[in-house]
Formats: C-alpha cells, sequence, structure tokens
C-alpha cells in the first residue's frame, strides 16, 4: 500500500497555501468529518487574516479551537479541521502495538471483517518502507507495516492492516479487492486521513508569521 510521500505525524500545526477565499466564521459539530473527536466537545473554527499558510488546533477547555487562514474556503475549512482532530485524537490517546499485539490486532480484524479467512503467518513493524504504507507477500503469508503508522489513529492502523490482510485472500486491486474492503466502515474516512498526511508532506514548508 502506497504511501506516496513521506507524513509527519505528532506535530500540532499542518503547513500549507489556501488556495482559495472563505469568510471568517466560528463552526461547530462537522459530523462525519470530525466523529474521532468525542461528541461532548465542540469545534471552534477561528479565522485569521494576518495566518497565510498555518493550519492549528488545541483543545480550550470542552471545546477544541482550530485556527486557520480566513481566505480558506468552506471545503478546505472542513478537510483540514478533519484531519487537525484525527491528529489531536492521536497526540492524546497514542498507543503503538508492538509485533505481538499487531499480530493478534490482525487476528482479530480478519475474524470480524473476513470470517478469519485471512490467515497471515506473520505480522510485523518494519523501519524500511518509505513509499508504502504496508505490504503482503501472500506467498509467504507475510504483512509488514511502516513504523511511521505508529501513533496515528487505530481506525487508521486497522484501515491499512485489513488492506493488507485482504490482499492475502486477492493479490490485486481490482473490484473484488475493494468489494472485501467495503466490509470496514471507516475505509473512505482511513484512506482520507493518509491522503491528507501526504497532503501535508508536500506542501511547501514557509516560516509562519509572527503571531501566528
Amino acid at each position: 500500500m502506497k504511501a506516496n510521500g513521506v507524513p509527519e505525524i505528532g506535530r500540532e500545526s499542518l503547513v500549507f497555501e489556501p488556495r482559495t477565499g472563505g469568510t471568517s466564521a466560528a463552526a461547530t459539530g462537522y459530523g462525519r468529518a470530525v466523529s474521532a473527536d468525542p461528541p461532548q466537545r465542540a469545534v471552534e473554527v477561528r479565522r485569521s487574516a494576518r495566518r497565510r499558510r498555518t493550519v492549528s488546533a488545541y483543545r480550550e477547555g470542552d471545546r477544541t479551537v482550530v485556527l486557520i487562514p480566513a481566505r480558506m474556503s468552506e471545503a478546505e475549512e472542513q478537510r483540514w479541521v478533519g484531519v487537525m482532530l484525527d491528529k489531536l485524537a492521536a497526540q492524546e490517546s497514542r498507543r503503538t502495538f508492538g509485533d505481538a499485539e499487531l499480530t493478534e490486532r490482525a487476528a482479530q480484524l480478519s475474524e470480524q471483517y473476513f470470517d478469519g479467512r485471512a490467515r497471515p503467518r506473520t505480522v510485523r513493524w518494519v523501519t524500511n518502507q518509505n513509499t508504502r504504507w504496508g505490504s503482503c507477500t501472500p506467498a509467504e503469508g507475510s504483512i509488514r507495516l511502516s513504523h511511521r503508522l505508529q501513533g496515528m489513529p487505530e481506525y487508521v492502523v486497522d484501515y491499512v492492516l485489513l488492506h493488507e490482510l485482504a490482499h492475502l485472500l486477492v493479490p490485486g486491486h481490482g473490484p473484488r479487492f475493494w468489494e472485501l474492503l467495503e466490509a470496514y466502515p471507516r475505509t473512505e474516512r482511513a484512506r482520507g486521513y493518509l491522503e491528507g498526511v501526504v497532503a501535508a508532506e508536500r506542501l511547501p514548508k514557509v516560516p509562519a508569521a509572527r503571531g501566528e
């Protein structure tokens, strides 16, 4: 499973350049886009004309505050709010599985979504996968996950595990393969998260202006 870039996880801000305009507003409740956040915690978006290229987020009492450039479009706002909430959730509930836990989790996911039909011989973390989130060798029954996934939300790690487990049943990425992954309700959300991480890495690193 290709990453198409090197992500950065564990930072409280993303650097990017807004492409379209937007109006100042505060927003709460983004439905599925922010479902990683506790339901009782409101989300407030604060726009700033001085903020040009950075997005940041922090907890403030029972609220999550997301700071964005004033020119950002509503679609971009919703996308980056979701990314930042996921990153905050990952920081607050960071849990690193060892190889044994990863193997146990793979067995649980296979039983839950594939009726136990995907049975890997080995599941382990590796540090030499710079362009893939995970890989699978069906002939050996081996699954390898990039260490860069460590610290990401568990539903993202679960998705990558399921992706590789599915390859034990279907080698390619044809319709049959994606039908298997449709059983996992967070497939699209996890893919969006990984795409957002890659997109953030590809954006130019511009120093933040004073006061941001």
